[in-house]
């Protein structure tokens, strides 16, 4: 059973995605919280897998309580859900620790499964989404780190296309098809990449690749 916590301000908003996430038999809805402020308490007291964080709240925005608890409990995932697709909220929640960044209008039975996959550590975000942090990216600090640009030149050639596939937000059974290789040859390499790259998930490196692989970007196409 998977336990969840509910950050949203919205009341009805709040009972909707509870009733829904209830009525899945390996999800549990074991706090709400009004706001920030109060998600990072309940945190404290309940210690939820995951916790469901709206972005513009009262008393603490979502931003901010997305860092305190990744920092503080990072055993704990946050998937960010807002109706607001703003490229800095987006890159600030994913910055700071969050498992992923999904809008309010995703499908529920797409919510229930990108909470599943989030608590099994894969990163969650639409299409749309991604490209927005993508374009958040462009004057990140994570993309101008020479280190990391040297360790680029450490992996190898397929480990540089499987990254450049991860900058497109192919998931591994798609890079695995288009490579014409074994998932779990491409978990393998998304593993050593990381490594080399002292990355924390493959959001960072999809971001990562995509100001410093543009030419390789082609390999997707």
């Amino acid at each position: 059973m998977i336990r969840l916590l509910i950050a949203e301000d919205q009341v009805i908003i709040r009972q909707g995605l509870k009733s829904l996430l209830d009525s899945q038999a390996d999800l549990e809805v074991v706090g709400e919280a009004e706001n920030g402020q109060t998600a990072v308490e309940q945190v404290v007291n309940l210690q939820p897998e995951l916790v469901l964080m709206d972005v513009r709240m009262p008393v603490m925005d979502g931003v901010t309580a997305t860092r305190t608890i990744c920092e503080n409990y990072p055993s704990i995932k946050v998937l960010v859900l807002s109706t607001f697709d703003d490229d800095e909220y987006i890159g600030q929640a994913m910055k700071f620790g969050a498992i992923g960044y999904l809008l309010k209008d995703t499908p529920h039975d797409e919510l229930a499964q990108a909470i599943r996959s989030a608590c099994k550590g894969y990163t969650q975000m639409n299409s749309a989404i991604f490209q927005k942090a993508i374009s958040y990216a462009s004057s990140s600090t994570l993309s101008k780190k020479a280190g990391h640009i040297n360790h680029i030149t450490e992996l190898t050639h397929r480990e540089r296309e499987v990254l450049s596939l991860i900058a497109t937000g192919s998931n591994n059974r798609e890079i695995a098809e288009i490579l014409v290789i074994a998932e779990s040859t491409v978990k393998n390499h998304v593993t050593n990449i990381l490594n080399r790259l002292n990355l924390r998930d493959r959001t960072q490196a999809a971001l990562l690749a995509h100001s410093l692989l543009p030419s390789e970007r082609s390999v997707a196409e």
